[in-house]
């Protein structure tokens, strides 16, 4: 579960550092309390005896995979690989996560019903979200800085960081990035500023896209740390994929989640009294 958090991270910090450590460290923390409250309320599953349906785990396997792999089968299954899961341990945590969401939908039936403004009002907040993220394009312009510099043997990872740096920092102060493109960056697109127009989200790996896709139009994002080298990128246009419109299998999940809110006080005095009574033994 922390792959694709730590991939990103350790894409937005070069150097790690204390920010690094800090956003890891929530990540960490806020995945294990909800491996410990699955496990609570799994118990509880248990007990009634019901189950989930293998079409609709299939489904949320690959929404994840849309959205955290930019559709890429192979990198996600890489990803497992790497996390030492195989596909049949994912489908077991996904869906029990899933009942995870059934029981709590279930603990809060009684919730008032979502009013139609309610509905209205929170599908336009998620509705970005809900997009088909695969169908994400971005222009942009991009300096690339290799972690070698073939024409200076003695150059470092280091030195090469820190020039990075210097050029985000001369960036940030103003100056021409079309310019600094042709004279630092050391790939295809400098001679024309490092402008690359109308990328498909799935030509990026997926921790690139998912900090620049999101990223303010005209924002110096960087140095990103990729397998080469290092990257600064300033996202000039973003066209998001479509989103689904608010049909009744959206609505559904909608109205869902507009419950989830209503209760969520209610929830939390619920969780947490079975969190006192559990026996959890957390070992690093």
């Amino acid at each position: 579960m922390l792959a694709p958090v730590y991939a990103q991270l350790v894409t937005q910090f070069p150097r790690r550092g204390p920010q690094f450590e800090a956003k890891f460290k929530e990540a960490k923390a806020n995945i294990v309390q909800e491996l410990i409250d699955r496990q609570i309320i799994l118990t509880e599953f248990k007990q009634l005896g019901a189950t989930i349906k293998p079409n609709i785990i299939d489904d949320e396997i690959k929404r994840q995979m849309r959205e955290l792999y930019n559709g890429d089968e192979s990198k996600f299954r890489e990803e497992l690989k790497r996390s030492r899961l195989t596909m049949e341990g994912y489908r077991e945590l996904t869906k029990e996560k899933m009942v995870v969401q059934a029981m709590r939908s279930q603990q809060f039936s009684e919730a008032p019903p979502p009013l139609p403004n309610e509905i209205q009002k929170e599908y336009n907040e998620i509705k970005p979200t809900l997009r088909d993220f695969t169908k994400d394009v971005i222009s942009f312009q991009k300096i690339f800085i290799p972690a070698g510099d073939p024409q200076n043997p003695t150059s470092t990872p280091e030195m090469q960081l820190a020039l990075a740096e210097d050029i985000a920092k001369q960036l940030s102060e103003g100056k021409d990035f079309a310019e600094l493109a042709k004279t630092y960056s050391k790939d295809a697109y400098a001679e024309t500023g490092g402008l690359q127009e109308n990328i498909p989200r799935t030509d990026l790996s997926p921790e690139f896209a998912a900090i620049i896709v999101d990223a303010p139009v005209g924002k110096i994002v960087g140095p990103l740390l990729d397998r080469q080298g290092f990257t600064i990128v300033k996202p000039t246009k973003v066209t998001y994929g479509p989103s689904p419109a608010l049909d009744d299998k959206v609505r559904q999940m909608v109205e869902e989640r507009v419950r989830r809110k209503k209760t969520s006080a209610q929830y939390e005095r619920w969780i947490e009294g079975r969190r006192k009574r559990a026996m959890i033994d957390i070992r690093e």
